[in-house]
């Protein structure tokens, strides 16, 4: 597979931090501080982010006009375009019912995220327009959703499910974000990583899916790890860099991250690289022994 080694990498940034997930951005909640919430996006805006996306936990259930006001408050301040996290029809409708594409320049928010088992959010595409971010980890079969382990079962549920937004609902490609789910190196016995990365080059190889974007967060693919490779560098920071080394070229072009974090390509003979190669290529225990590899010589 080719590969990019020069420059940073041809991606775009959905901003991650609008989440409270975070603990300084929980703060920001629980004090319902909009100041702070909004320096946040502008933070993020200016980094370079292409969509910030928005996430404030079970509050958006339970008082749903908390969401509006903190969607109004973004766009009173930046002009990029929203992702709205939250896996409900209910809520997802006063998102989009709040959204103002105009401060936006015309750009269309993302709904994040649906999957075969949770179709329901493409009703509301009747009366509004957006992208989509789509789940590739997961798939309905006989009436149960089920997850997907293997490259054919990532890659089938992406295609299908694709061209049903594409045939039936009349998305356009590049509006459609298939998530490829990354999974954390630390237990992965089963070659999760390694079925993600040959169905990202499985959807970049269909010609019935150009256009159609690949993305993930990166987070998970460092936890629990020790916060030092073996040569001294930032090992998660690393390893997300060593994803993308490999799936850049595939197709792959979109991080759900923070937007200051520096992505570039790893060079060949880049310990955590190498290491990551040789990792994808274990499965078991051996799997287990490859990982630590990463932080002991």
């Amino acid at each position: 597979m080719s590969e990019q080694h020069d420059g940073n990498f041809d991606i775009r940034i959905i901003g991650e931090r609008i989440n409270p997930g975070f603990k300084s951005t929980k703060a920001l909640f629980d004090q319902e501080d909009i100041a702070g919430i909004q320096a946040l996006a502008m933070k993020q805006a200016e980094a370079g982010a292409s969509w910030l996306n928005v996430n404030i936990g079970a509050r958006a259930k339970t008082d749903p006009q908390w969401m509006a006001t903190v969607i109004r408050a973004l766009q009173d301040v930046t002009d990029v375009p929203l992702s709205f996290d939250f896996p409900s029809r209910e809520v997802q409708r006063i998102c989009l019912e709040s959204y103002d594409a105009a401060k936006a320049g015309g750009r269309l928010p993302i709904v994040n995220s649906i999957t075969e088992h949770r179709w329901d959010l493409m009703d509301l595409y009747g009366d509004f327009r957006f992208k989509v971010i789509l789940m590739a980890s997961e798939r309905v079969e006989d009436g149960r959703a089920l997850g997907n382990k293997t490259a054919e079962e990532i890659y089938t549920t992406a295609r299908r499910a694709s061209l049903r937004l594409m045939r039936e609902h009349g998305l356009a490609a590049d509006d459609i974000f298939v998530d490829m789910s990354v999974s954390a190196i630390i237990a992965d016995t089963e070659g999760l990583n390694r079925a993600t990365l040959d169905a990202i080059g499985l959807i970049g190889a269909d010609p019935e899916l150009k256009g159609v974007h690949m993305m993930g967060g990166l987070s998970n693919i460092g936890q629990q790890l020790p916060p030092k490779a073996v040569d001294g560098s930032d090992l998660k920071h690393a390893l997300e860099c060593a994803f993308l080394t490999i799936a850049v070229p595939l197709g792959f072009d979109t991080v759900l991250g923070t937007p200051w974090r520096e992505y570039a390509p790893l060079p060949d003979d880049h310990h955590v690289l190498t290491t990551y190669r040789a990792f994808l290529e274990q499965s078991g225990t051996n799997a287990l022994r490859a990982v630590r590899k990463f932080y002991k010589a």
